[in-house]
């Protein structure tokens, strides 16, 4: 598609992809989606991004990010059929994390058929410079139907001035120290009044949506190899329910001999899924040890030890919510350390084809997210991360360390062996 063209949209749900190529330098991309009425969000609720997966009409929903090889995607579901009558336009946007998108190879927008996988329209964006944040297109009602514009405009002020454009109340500053701060002594000569501007900028002229709460926070962290580790008490997660998501895709580079094994692997399947499990072992501050895992449905329980509990068995993991697990933090002193890793267990026998996002989502405070290295062993399990007793506080350390059994040891006895768990272990299964 060309800038500013437009294609009418039949699908009753549609998939957003908002993808860019990796390179060294880039600045990562994070997709978002805004409901407006009228120019304008009705209230704060009507912004879809990473501190808020899910519009409360369940219409629209921020579904993570995929990595494939040297592209990556953020996907935004939107069921079309189910966006509430008022609702005149869904802008598709992404901000810059770290840069601009002068610095972002690649940079495009695809609409894919959520039921078919047919892509609707795609747009590729060739002449961002210095914006770090951009309406990559749009979704919009025209006569009762809808339609998908390429729209391609950008902002120099990030996605605290995009969403704050058109109408979102952001809180993007750090949470406040613990300590109180003493008040400031009154000077001896109150200061000069400070000139009025030259040119004073022009306020915007429809008033702020009411959120009928905190105002929006835009803060997230990324682990790295070279910052691998986060306090979750220092962001202000101490309470509450932290949420941590493993999505998963095969990756589609490619068409040598070994990819066609791996999809008649897939293909084979649980019905054509390739099934990983997220796992977790556990010690608790009282000695006890245990597993967290869908065989022999250990899914543990969440307001009693060991406080945690997994969600459910994910067989696809790239088109739904993928694994999830939940970690109860008003008894987070009770976990002396938790490992949180995943195995394969049917589709696939190694990572050496898969790419992996994990994504640590607390009540409160800023979400954590990191994706798995590139595997380069036969390895059939990976330790995503460690969650550990430091100081009286819970700590996440990214691992994206990928162990390979050895022959006739389970991938769960692998885990345990390199962590010093110790523990006995049984066949099992779903």
């Amino acid at each position: 598609m060309l800038k500013g063209s437009n294609v009418p949209v039949s699908a009753r749900a549609v998939r957003v992809e908002i993808g860019w190529n990796t390179s060294a330098g880039a600045p990562d991309v994070d997709a978002s989606a805004l409901l407006l009425k009228d120019g304008r969000v009705r209230s704060d609720d009507d912004f879809v991004f990473y501190n808020q997966a899910r519009h409360a009409s369940g219409a629209v929903r921020h579904e993570g990010k995929q990595p494939a090889g040297a592209t990556v995607v953020d996907r935004i579901g939107v069921d079309l059929a189910d966006v509430e009558q008022e609702i005149e336009k869904v802008v598709l946007a992404a901000s810059a994390d770290g840069g601009t998108f002068g610095q972002v190879p690649g940079l495009h927008i695809r609409v894919l058929d959520a039921d078919s996988g047919a892509e609707v329209a795609r747009f590729d964006s060739e002449d961002a410079t210095s914006e770090t944040a951009f309406v990559v297109g749009e979704l919009y009602r025209r006569q009762g139907a809808w339609k998908f514009r390429a729209v391609g405009q950008g902002y120099a002020t990030g996605l605290a001035g995009l969403a704050t454009d058109f109408g979102i109340s952001v809180d993007d500053e750090p949470a406040p120290a613990a300590a109180p701060t003493p008040p400031p002594a009154r000077p001896a000569t109150p200061p000069p009044p400070a000139p009025a501007p030259v040119t004073p900028p022009a306020p915007v002229q429809t008033p702020p949506a009411a959120s009928g709460g905190s105002p929006i926070r835009l803060s997230k962290i990324t682990l790295t190899k070279d910052a691998p580790a986060i306090s979750l008490a220092k962001q202000g997660a101490t309470s509450g329910q932290l949420r941590v998501n493993l999505n998963w895709q095969q990756r589609s580079a490619g068409a040598a001999p070994k990819q066609s094994k791996w999809k008649d692997r897939i293909a084979k399947a649980m019905g054509g899924g390739l099934d990983l499990d997220l796992c977790a072992l556990f010690e608790l501050s009282d000695g006890r040890k245990g597993v967290i895992q869908a065989l022999g449905n250990a899914f543990g329980s969440l307001h009693q030890p060991p406080y945690m509990h997994l969600d459910g068995d994910d067989r696809t993991g790239a088109v739904s919510s993928g694994e999830n697990l939940t970690v109860n933090l008003d008894h987070a002193k009770e976990l002396r350390r938790v490992v949180l890793f995943v195995t394969i267990y049917s589709g696939a026998t190694s990572f050496q084809d898969l790419d992996a996002t994990v994504t640590l989502t607390p009540e409160r405070g800023a979400p954590v997210e990191f994706f798995l290295d590139e595997c380069n062993v036969p390895s059939p399990v990976c330790v995503l991360a460690t969650l550990t007793q430091q100081n009286g506080e819970l700590v996440v350390n990214r691992e994206a360390r990928y162990l390979v059994p050895d022959k006739g040891v389970s991938p769960q006895r692998t885990v345990d062996h390199a962590y010093g768990f110790g523990m006995q272990w049984t066949p099992g299964r779903k």
